[in-house]
């Protein structure tokens, strides 16, 4: 069976699904291979429990009615979807970047969506599987998706532009991430760059933060529909431009856009300073597309981050920062530098290691040691090989930059391997009336220490 006429068959039973425990009647299955599975090994189970068809690439399994043999199952979903995305001709907004990719995605969808028919990525969807699957769910009824694109690993940026084929693109910053995969930032870069290098051969624009050198080098000649800083310091144009006005601990900003008198005032259930970028994105992306301010005003601020990004809960105990979905230096240092600035007390911190950053991985560990060191924070509570590695290596295992005293000898700080010791430490001894930070990769599973806060 060919693509096209595999499209036809993808028409009449418009639902797809990789997994064969949760099987739509009608839907078609694809038997993907990841390092621990063989989906061919499911397609049966999956025909029996009521997808009409599947796919799969195991020359074993013969051909029939609703068995389609194909050379490759990854491959052929993706394309699929590129032919679906391109026969339904949908305005396309890819967002990529290293921190902040989704918040803006949420935001930008939260705006569009008060005019449009709007599509995107649900949940961390944003590789080579997910792209492709988010893709599958348009139906002619949208106006417009917003795709998020991640990668660890050079060219993936590139794959999912092809498969996505943007109209618009954001990267929202670039650091160190993943460095494992790309090798260096400098990798980093290069692949991130590879949305703007899409748009650049098809003739696409980018919304861009202007204050960002870095993404005004790499997007080059696109299009560009700049977002900044108010005042802007470089006397650009800028298409809409904010600042903050109040951090407590929600942010609140004001905003205008070029050219008109009236500053528009949102209050957000956002915590941290980095994510007046990611609005101000999402303010850009809806003026450019004809939203009222009131509008994109009434969706920012009714925004309400739930997926342990940025996100505040208060328990019987303790008020909880919660930021644990992911981490690297450069989010790493961003949260830490907002919390210090927060005017609460008491404060504590529970950070985990940061993952994928390669042959550097205890040095930046280190690096953040120190800065905690800065902080005035009361309590330090480390979770993870890497940080009680990187604790011991840090003059003594105090946290403190190389070569200073402490000025409060009564710091508490302690080091934990994983996060059932540190779960075990917090039934032990819970703290009490703090205001505590939780920030790491997800791999660590931090979320498990908010029942004991």
């Amino acid at each position: 069976m060919n693509l096209s006429e595999l499209y036809t068959l993808y028409r009449q039973h418009p639902t797809v699904t990789t997994d064969s425990r949760t099987c739509t009647p009608g839907s078609i299955f694809f038997a993907l291979k990841g390092d621990t599975f063989d989906g061919n090994a499911y397609a049966e189970k999956a025909l029996q429990a009521g997808c009409s068809y599947a796919v799969v690439d195991d020359r074993s399994i013969r051909a029939g009615k609703n068995r389609i043999v194909v050379e490759n199952v990854l491959e052929t979903l993706q394309q699929l979807a590129a032919l679906h995305r391109k026969t339904l001709g949908v305005t396309v907004i890819g967002i990529t970047g290293t921190n902040g990719k989704t918040t803006t995605k949420e935001l930008l969808s939260a705006v569009l969506s008060q005019k449009y028919k709007t599509l995107c990525t649900q949940g961390n969807l944003n590789n080579h599987i997910g792209v492709p699957l988010t893709l599958l769910r348009l139906t002619e009824a949208h106006e417009i998706a917003v795709i998020e694109m991640g990668a660890n690993h050079p060219g993936e940026i590139r794959s999912l532009a092809d498969i996505a084929q943007p109209h618009y693109g954001i990267v929202t910053n670039v650091g160190q991430a993943h460095l494992e995969g790309f090798g260096s930032l400098e990798g980093v870069i290069k692949t991130k760059k590879e949305l703007y290098e899409f748009l650049q051969r098809t003739n696409g624009k980018t919304f861009i933060n202007r204050n960002d050198e870095h993404l005004a080098e790499m997007a080059g000649d696109i299009e560009q529909i700049p977002y900044g800083l108010l005042p802007s310091a470089s006397g650009d144009s800028l298409f809409a431009g904010g600042c903050i006005i109040a951090q407590n601990p929600f942010l609140s900003l004001k905003w205008k856009s070029y050219g008109e008198t009236p500053v528009h005032t949102i209050n957000t259930h956002l915590i941290g300073s980095y994510n007046l970028w990611n609005i101000l994105a999402a303010v850009t992306a809806g003026l450019y597309f004809n939203i009222s301010a009131e509008r994109i005003n009434a969706a920012i601020a009714g925004y309400k981050p739930n997926n342990n990004r940025s996100q505040l809960k208060k328990t019987a105990s303790n008020t909880l920062i919660i930021d644990a979905y992911n981490a690297n230096p450069n989010s790493m240092q961003a949260a830490l530098e907002n919390f210090a600035a927060l005017e609460l007390s008491p404060k504590a911190v529970i950070l985990g290691d940061m993952r994928e950053l390669g042959q550097n991985s205890l040095e930046l560990h280190e690096d953040i040691i120190r800065q905690i060191g800065r902080y005035d924070f009361e309590k330090i509570l480390l979770c993870g090989e890497q940080f009680s590695e990187a604790a011991s290596r840090c003059d003594s295992g105090k946290i403190l930059p190389r070569g200073e005293q402490s000025s409060d000898a009564e710091k508490e700080y302690a080091c934990f391997p994983d996060v059932d010791s540190l779960v075990g430490c917090l039934e032990k001894k819970p703290p009490k009336g703090y205001h505590i930070l939780i920030k790491g990769s997800r791999a660590l599973h931090l979320e498990k220490t908010i029942d004991k806060l």
